[in-house]
C-alpha cells in the first residue's frame, strides 16, 4: 500500500486555468455536435451577413455545400419580396435594439427554386459582431395554407355564382357577376359564353369580357365548327380543354388566329344542363401555362352551375313565349268564334244569318257607306256594330244616333252641333254628334225620318267631309264613316218626295239586309237559351232550360217584333217562372194567334203556289188582314185606335209589312 507522499502514490491537481480551459473545450465540442447534428438548419454570419458556417441540414435545406455557402450573404439567398424587411430587422439586431428576430421569407435554392422558411435569429453571446440563423423549413406548411386559402376562396366563388344565379333574373346580369367572381381566383384576359345553335350547327357568342378589343370575338357572331375544332371536341365529349403554349405548337386555324391576337393559353369548359351540352365557357389569357387542373375543376363546377341556371333561364323563356303564343291564339279563337258563330251578341249559325255575316267582313275593312235593311227589332244596331269593331276605325267611338226619336227641330242641332245664341236656349255651344265622332264611325239608325233639309246637310258631309254648325259661318272638317240603317223601303219614299235620291245613292253603297227572325227559325232555340241566360242571371234566378213544349212554340210563331219581341217575351216567362225548367203560362200563349204558324203552315208557305190553288198564299192571308185592320181604323195606323195596336205590331214594323205586301199608302188615311 502506498504511504502519502512517496513519488509512486503521488497525484498533481489541475490549476484553476487548466480548469477552465477544459470546460470551454468541452462546451465547444458539446456545440459542435449540436450544430452538426441539429435537425433545424444553423448558419453562423458576420456583422455582413456573410455566412461563416452552415451545419449539414442548414446545406440540404438550401442545396449548397459548406464551401459554397462560404462568402454568400443571406440576402444575395433572400427572395427580393423580403429583403428590405429582412436588412432591417438585421440592422436592429446589430445595434441592440431587439434581442433577436423571426420572419417568414423564401429563400433561393442553388437550383433556382424557392423554400420556405421561418428564421430566428440572435447575436451570439459574448461574440457580438457575430450572428447565428435558426432556420426551419416551412414549405410544405406553406403549401398547405395557401391549398387552404385557394379552397377557401373558390368555395366562396362559388358561393357567390350560386348567389349571383340566385339574385340575378337575366343572362347578361348573371354573366357579368360570373366574370367578376372568377377573376379573383383565376386569372383571364378574355372570357366568353357560346351557345350551341342546333338549327345551323354553330357556336353563336352570346356575352364576353375583354380587356382588347378583336374583329374576330364580337357578341352575336357565329363560329362554324369545323372552325372551332376544340370547341366541337368539348361539346361532344364534355371534357374540359387547356392549352399553356400556343405558340410552341398552334394546332388549328382557330388557335394561330388567337396567336396572332396575342392569346398564349386558354381553357375550354362544356356547359352542359340534365347531361345535355349547350355550349362552352372559354377563359383566354396572354401569358403561358396560364390554367392549372385544380384551375380546371373550378371552372366545371362554375359552369355545371351556370349551365343549369342558363338552361332554366331559356325554359322560362320557352314558356313565356308559349303563354303570349297561347294568349294570342286564343284571341285569336275568340275572334274566330264571334265572326264565324256569334259575332258578339248576334247569336245564330242559320244559313241566312251567316250569309250577311261574311258580307259583314267584306266591308267591315274599308271605309265604305253601309245601308243596312231589316225589319224592326232585327238587330241592325249589333250589325253596325260588328262592322265598327272589325274596320280599322275600332279604337275609335261608335256614335249612335235615333233620327226617328229626335224632333225635326233639334235634329240638326243633334247632328252637327249649334253656337252659342244660335236660337233661343242655345245658351252655350253644342258638340254634334259627328263632330264625336271624328276618326270613328257614326250610326244613323231610322235614316228614312230624317227631314229634307237635314239630307242636304248629310250630304254635303259625305260629299266634302265638312259642315257648319247650327248658327255658325265656319266649316269644321270631320273623318266619320257612316253606317245607315231602315226598315222603310227608301226607294218608295224617294217616290214620294220624302228622301233625297243623291243622299240614297251615296249611302247606298253597300246594302246589307238584316233577315228577320221568321227567315232564320233555326236560330230561335239558340237565341232564347242566350237570352235565358242573360236575364237568369241577372234575375238571381236558376233555370236549366226550356221545355221542349216551349220550344216548338217559340220556333212555330210568327215574331212579328223579331228579336226584339223573343228577348222580351224570355224576360217575362223568367221573371213569373217558378221552376228549373222554363215554361210559357197560359198568358204568355196567348202571342197573337195571327201570327202563329204551323210547322205544316210554314212548309206550305215554302212551296211554290199552285197554279189554280183553292188556297190562299200566307202572304195574302197577312195582306188581306192588315188591310182589313186599316179599313177598320181608317187608315190610321199609330195611336190607341191604330191598326199597329190592333194588330200587336210596332208601328215602323206595320209600315214595312204593308210596303213589301204592296199596300198602298194612298189607298187608306195613314197617320
Amino acid at each position: 500500500m502506498r504511504q502519502p507522499g512517496s513519488s509512486a502514490g503521488t497525484q498533481k491537481n489541475p490549476s484553476p486555468s487548466e480548469d477552465v480551459t477544459q470546460r470551454e473545450r468541452t462546451e465547444a465540442l458539446r456545440w459542435r455536435s449540436v450544430f452538426d447534428n441539429s435537425a433545424i438548419g444553423v448558419a453562423l454570419a458576420d456583422a455582413n451577413g456573410r455566412v461563416l458556417a452552415t451545419n449539414a441540414t442548414y446545406q440540404k435545406m438550401l442545396g449548397y455545400s459548406e464551401a459554397e455557402f462560404e462568402g454568400l450573404s443571406f440576402l444575395e439567398i433572400t427572395h427580393e419580396d423580403y429583403r428590405e424587411e429582412n436588412q432591417t430587422l438585421f440592422t436592429e439586431l446589430l445595434e441592440g435594439k431587439r434581442d433577436q428576430f423571426q420572419i417568414e421569407k423564401q429563400y433561393w435554392r442553388k437550383d433556382g427554386t424557392l423554400v420556405w422558411v421561418r428564421n430566428n435569429v440572435s447575436v451570439v453571446k459574448g461574440a457580438e459582431k457575430l450572428v447565428i440563423a435558426l432556420s426551419e423549413d416551412i414549405t410544405e406548411r406553406k403549401r398547405a395554407e395557401a391549398a387552404l386559402e385557394l379552397s377557401e376562396k373558390r368555395k366562396r366563388t362559388l358561393l357567390e355564382i350560386n348567389n349571383a344565379i340566385i339574385n340575378n333574373l337575366t343572362q347578361e346580369a348573371l354573366f357579368a357577376s360570373v366574370y367578376l367572381a372568377i377573376l379573383r381566383v383565376v386569372p383571364f384576359d378574355r372570357a366568353a359564353f357560346l351557345f350551341y345553335q342546333p338549327e345551323s350547327n354553330t357556336l353563336k357568342l352570346v356575352s364576353m369580357l375583354s380587356t382588347a378589343e378583336s374583329e374576330y370575338f364580337r357578341v352575336g357572331k357565329e363560329y362554324e365548327l369545323n372552325e372551332s375544332k376544340i370547341s366541337a371536341w368539348v361539346l361532344e365529349h364534355q371534357e374540359v380543354v387547356t392549352r399553356g403554349d400556343l405558340e410552341d405548337e398552334p394546332l388549328t386555324i382557330g388557335e394561330r388566329r388567337l396567336v396572332s391576337e396575342g392569346i398564349q393559353s386558354y381553357c375550354v369548359v362544356p356547359l352542359v344542363a340534365m347531361g345535355k351540352s349547350i355550349g362552352t365557357f372559354t377563359l383566354w389569357s396572354e401569358s403561358r401555362d396560364t390554367y392549372t387542373p385544380a384551375d380546371a375543376e373550378l371552372l366545371r363546377e362554375i359552369a355545371n352551375q351556370i349551365a343549369i341556371a342558363v338552361a332554366n333561364m331559356q325554359s322560362y323563356e320557352e314558356i313565356k313565349a308559349l303563354k303570349g303564343r297561347l294568349e294570342k291564339e286564343n284571341v285569336y279563337l275568340q275572334e274566330e268564334i264571334r265572326t264565324v258563330h256569334n259575332f258578339e251578341e248576334i247569336v245564330g249559325s242559320s244559313p241566312a244569318l251567316l250569309k250577311l255575316l261574311r258580307k259583314v267582313d267584306q266591308v267591315a275593312p274599308t271605309d265604305s257607306s253601309v245601308l243596312i235593311y231589316g225589319e224592326t227589332g232585327t238587330g241592325k244596331e249589333l250589325v253596325a256594330r260588328a262592322i265598327h269593331d272589325r274596320s280599322h276605325r275600332k279604337d275609335r267611338p261608335l256614335v249612335k244616333v235615333n233620327c226617328s226619336a229626335i224632333s225635326a227641330g233639334l235634329v240638326e242641332s243633334e247632328l252637327f252641333g249649334h253656337v252659342k245664341g244660335a236660337f233661343t236656349g242655345a245658351f252655350e255651344r253644342r258638340i254634334g254628334r259627328f263632330e264625336l265622332a271624328d276618326g270613328g264611325t257614326i250610326f244613323l239608325d231610322e235614316v228614312g225620318e230624317l227631314p229634307l233639309d237635314t239630307q242636304v246637310k248629310l250630304l254635303r258631309v259625305l260629299q266634302e267631309r265638312e259642315f257648319e254648325p247650327v248658327g255658325s259661318n265656319k266649316s269644321i272638317r270631320v273623318d266619320v264613316r257612316i253606317i245607315c240603317a231602315t226598315n222603310r223601303n227608301l226607294q218608295d219614299s224617294i217616290r214620294e218626295g220624302t228622301f233625297r235620291s243623291d243622299l240614297y245613292y251615296r249611302l247606298n253603297v253597300f246594302p246589307l239586309e238584316v233577315p228577320s227572325l221568321r227567315e232564320r227559325r233555326e236560330d230561335i232555340p239558340q237565341l232564347a237559351m242566350f237570352f235565358l241566360s242573360r236575364y237568369a242571371r241577372s234575375l238571381g234566378k236558376r233555370i236549366d232550360g226550356i221545355s221542349t213544349a216551349t220550344t216548338e212554340t217559340l220556333t212555330n210563331y210568327g215574331w212579328p217584333g223579331n228579336i226584339r219581341e223573343l228577348q222580351n217575351l224570355i224576360e217575362r216567362a223568367l221573371i213569373l217562372c217558378n221552376s228549373p225548367i222554363l215554361e210559357l203560362d197560359n198568358d204568355l200563349n196567348n202571342i197573337s194567334g195571327s201570327f202563329r204558324i204551323t210547322p205544316a203552315e210554314i212548309a206550305q208557305a215554302l212551296q211554290p203556289p199552285a197554279e189554280q190553288s183553292q188556297f190562299k198564299t200566307l202572304q195574302e192571308v197577312e195582306r188581306d188582314h192588315i188591310t182589313a185592320v186599316l179599313q177598320e181604323t181608317h187608315g190610321v195606323i199609330e195611336g190607341a185606335n191604330g191598326a199597329a195596336k190592333a194588330l200587336g205590331l210596332h208601328p215602323n214594323t206595320l209600315r214595312h209589312r204593308m210596303e213589301k205586301l204592296g199596300i198602298k199608302r194612298s189607298t187608306h188615311r195613314i197617320s
